[in-house]
């Protein structure tokens, strides 16, 4: 069964919390309008933030190598050879990602730090709040 990732972090344009419900097997994001409910599909939403956030992640890819040998503790040849080439193979691992969700913990800590989807009725995401971590002077 296939997981809505980012439930608790998507809200309408009023800043109301989009709850998600099932639809069969098919997870949707509630939307609430003038008293009725329009479920739209969590997929097409997901897949719209994943585009943007692998956008971010080509175009920053030395930067993103940098801070996960960083958060790993380890700055070996072959460590940075595995994380290059899963940074460059991303897109592989998303039906995974879309049957085992993000979990919760990582959803929780994403919203405390201010990550946030904003979308309309038919499902287009009109806002993403990315938080962008400071750049110390001596690592620009």
């Amino acid at each position: 069964m296939n997981k809505a990732l980012f439930e608790g972090l998507v809200s309408d344009e009023r800043g109301n919390a989009l709850p998600v419900a099932y639809v069969g097997d098919e997870p949707t994001y509630v939307y609430t309008e003038e008293g009725f409910k329009y479920h739209v599909d969590a997929r097409r939403v997901d897949q719209q933030v994943l585009d943007a956030l692998t956008e971010q992640i080509s175009q920053n890819q030395d930067l993103v190598s940098q801070g996960m040998l960083k958060f790993l503790g380890r700055d070996d040849l072959f460590t940075k050879a595995a994380v290059d080439s899963s940074i460059r193979n991303i897109d592989k691992n998303l039906p995974t990602l879309f049957e085992q969700g993000i979990p919760e913990q990582t959803r929780a800590y994403l919203g405390m730090l201010g990550f946030r989807i904003v979308i309309n009725r038919q499902g287009d995401v009109i806002d993403l709040d990315m938080p962008a971590a400071a750049i110390d002077e001596g690592e620009a």
